[in-house]
């Protein structure tokens, strides 16, 4: 058994896809799957059911899975160390984001890299997008979590999965005790949003949903790549604000409340940024760990929809 058997097993097992599997490795589908069937016929059992349809771990698979994992950990952690004498900037990771968009996924990954590499400094690192992306391309930034689409061109793209869209309105507002409010029922009033260029992408999709509906809204448009300021001018009557779905996660404000937006509604891709040619293995035990976590959440939501589906 070698390891990249196990590397590959465990790419198919959380993704539950051989082609997304695939992708994730940056290998042809053909040789995951005949990797997969050579470890399958070393080990003398089936990891995995197959059908058109699907992918499901047997029961020897999820045992497999556990182990696997923590094999690969521990070599990570072995050629982490080695890294770490021989080269300095092996024991820290550099981070850029955009305040406005950073997925729960980012900081589990990050805790679970800090976990394996116990001497780890990571130092974040806030700001727009596109200085973002150029610092990744520059390496003054291992790498960056930003939206989607930007200036990726010759950079290695970790899709992290979309953000959906939350208003944020005034505690007293008409709709601050609405589990979710549609599109058209908020934009008729000012709008608060952080510049274009802290989050151009959302900037953009939140725009054009308004106008496919016919709405013309006011906007009030707050300084800087900081979230505080649109709160605060939601908090003082300012307008009502329309935010991506991981700053209700991650931000409270006295005196705001976070409402979903129902039906049509701005949708923007996350990713992490990497460079192709980085042997940084930090970066690449953030960028796995980022993987895995995306990986457990479409899991979990399959399952909930499976549950659901019953209950019915």
């Amino acid at each position: 058994m070698e390891l990249r058997h196990l590397r590959y097993f465990v790419a198919v097992a959380e993704e539950l896809h051989f082609s997304r599997a695939a992708e994730r490795l940056h290998i042809a589908q053909p040789a995951v799957s005949e990797q997969i069937r050579k470890l399958e016929a070393e080990l003398g059992v089936r990891l995995l059911n197959r059908t058109k349809r699907s992918v499901s771990l047997t029961d020897a698979g999820a045992a497999l899975l556990a182990e696997a994992r923590r094999v690969l950990q521990q070599v990570e952690v072995a050629r982490f160390a080695l890294q770490e004498v021989r080269d300095g900037s092996a024991g820290r990771l550099r981070v850029g984001y955009t305040p406005a968009s950073l997925p729960a996924s980012v900081p589990w990954a990050l805790q679970s890299v800090a976990a394996s590499m116990r001497n780890l400094r990571t130092v974040m690192e806030p700001g727009f997008a596109h200085e973002l992306i150029a610092a990744v391309r520059n390496e003054r930034l291992d790498a960056a979590i930003v939206t989607l689409p930007g200036p990726t061109t010759g950079l290695r793209t970790t899709q992290l999965g979309f953000e959906r869209t939350v208003a944020a309105v005034p505690a007293g507002h008409r709709h601050a005790a609405q589990p979710a409010v549609r599109l058209q029922n908020v934009a008729p009033e000012r709008i608060v949003v952080l510049p274009r260029e802290a989050n151009r992408p959302f900037y953009d999709a939140a725009l054009a949903a308004c106008q496919k509906a016919g709405l013309s809204p006011s906007l009030v448009e707050t300084p800087g790549t900081c979230v505080e300021p649109a709160l605060l001018a939601v908090a003082v009557g300012a307008g009502v604000a329309l935010l991506p779905e991981s700053v209700a996660d991650r931000y409270s404000a006295r005196g705001v409340r976070f409402v979903a937006i129902e039906g049509e509604q701005p949708v923007v891709a996350t990713a992490a940024v990497t460079r192709r040619d980085s042997t940084h293995l930090p970066t690449a035990a953030f960028v796995r760990a980022l993987s895995r976590a995306d990986g457990e959440r479409v899991h979990a939501s399959r399952k909930a929809r499976t549950q659901g589906s019953v209950a019915a």
